[in-house]
């Protein structure tokens, strides 16, 4: 990554365990693209009603050459949210699936329909 990563946690505490975590998916990340110029992971924690967990947002913009992708995984439905660490496997799982698909288009490996005869 040409610029450092940013981690942002919003409404809860920073964790140094989970901040390696991302860090650490971050990584991979570039595994899968090495010309990610910027990434920035927002961890924000959405208290609900009582009686109902705590339930974890992640957003993730990364800034690659002629694209930014942003990812926001916030799921009001979705319990296995309120472990963090399953938020950011979710939220990162789906930034790696767009930067396979933009990896594909720019080495042009990706199928192109053929145009309809008229």
């Amino acid at each position: 990554m040409r610029s450092p990563l940013q981690i942002t946690f919003r409404h809860t505490e920073p964790s140094p365990a989970l901040e390696a975590r991302i860090r650490q998916r971050a990584e991979e990340l570039e595994h899968f693209f090495d010309g990610i110029i910027a990434c920035h992971v927002v961890v924000e924690c959405q208290s609900r009603h009582q009686g109902q967990g705590k339930l974890f947002d992640v957003h993730i913009d990364l800034t690659l050459p002629k694209r930014e992708i942003a990812v926001a995984h916030d799921h009001p439905a979705n319990h296995a949210h309120e472990d963090p660490y399953v938020a950011v496997r979710d939220a990162f799982d789906a930034a790696r699936r767009q930067i396979e698909d933009y990896a594909r288009t720019r080495r042009g490996t990706v199928k192109r329909h053929a145009m309809p005869e008229v």
